[in-house]
């Protein structure tokens, strides 16, 4: 299936890591430029030049902190005077700590909300007057399974992620006579860093192994294993294809059918 994605700019925050770079690796590979950003640059500037040698694809790293907004502007600017415009947003950050309500501090909520929320907010204000130019243009917000069933521990990223949801959804409405399509895509438990740093954590606080408490997460899936990030970047790449023009305010989870709802 042709995805119709050669020449088109694409923009991925968090990129040099994890789902970042599994979806910024699709995406070069159906022939898209990239935009990547990440915080640490020697990392970001190794996977930039990975997926350029893997893809051929046209491949700028910024180093930037999209909880700083000034970097956020940053980046835009960078890429536009490159490319001369990003077609495609995939907006991303590493989650906010775990925790349970008693132990959250003021300042790690605040913190959360500029991470989680206020990121993918400035990230879609700088890159909407071009899309709306140009008529044409992809937002995909990389959330959660928690907006759709909560996970035990995860406050933050529960109540955050949700009003992300909200606020995508509600945007989708305002931005879909101009051609733009906004979406969410939910992973579930799939085997990245942050995955394996957050079974370390709780591995610890129940006093098991690591191997044992991801053995209780496959137990919850029906499918019995943890996704791969191939296959979360796979969902990603088709809604930011032409092929994906009439699907548009969706939350779309790829989860081994670990969210037992009905929708």
């Amino acid at each position: 299936m042709d995805l119709g994605l050669k020449n088109k700019v694409a923009l991925v925050a968090a990129g040099s890591r994890g789902l970042g770079r599994a979806v910024a690796e699709e995406l070069a590979a159906e022939g898209a430029s990239l935009l990547l950003c990440a915080r640490e640059a020697k990392t970001l500037t190794e996977t930039a030049a990975a997926i350029a040698e893997r893809t051929n694809a046209h491949v700028l790293a910024v180093p930037a902190d999209v909880t700083v907004i000034d970097d956020i502007k940053r980046l835009v600017e960078a890429g536009s005077e490159r490319f001369g415009r990003i077609d495609i947003l995939v907006t991303n950050a590493g989650g906010p700590p775990a925790g349970r309500f008693e132990q959250l501090t003021r300042e790690q909520w605040d913190d959360a909300i500029k991470l989680t929320l206020i990121s993918a907010v400035e990230l879609a204000r700088q890159v909407l007057p071009g899309m709306k130019e140009r008529r044409w243009g992809r937002i995909i917000n990389i959330t959660s399974i928690a907006v759709k069933q909560p996970v035990e521990n995860l406050l933050l990223s529960n109540s955050l992620r949700a009003g992300l949801t909200g606020f995508a959804r509600t945007l989708a409405n305002e931005v879909a006579a101009d051609g733009i399509t906004v979406n969410n895509v939910l992973p579930g438990y799939t085997r990245t860093e942050r995955l394996e740093e957050l079974a370390q954590m709780m591995a610890v606080k129940q006093g098991i192994s690591p191997g044992e408490f991801r053995e209780k997460w496959e137990k919850e899936i029906p499918m019995g294993r943890l996704g791969e990030p191939r296959e979360f970047a796979a969902l990603v790449a088709f809604l930011a294809s032409e092929r994906a023009s009439y699907i548009t305010g969706t939350s779309i989870q790829v989860d081994g059918g670990w969210i037992r709802s009905l929708l």
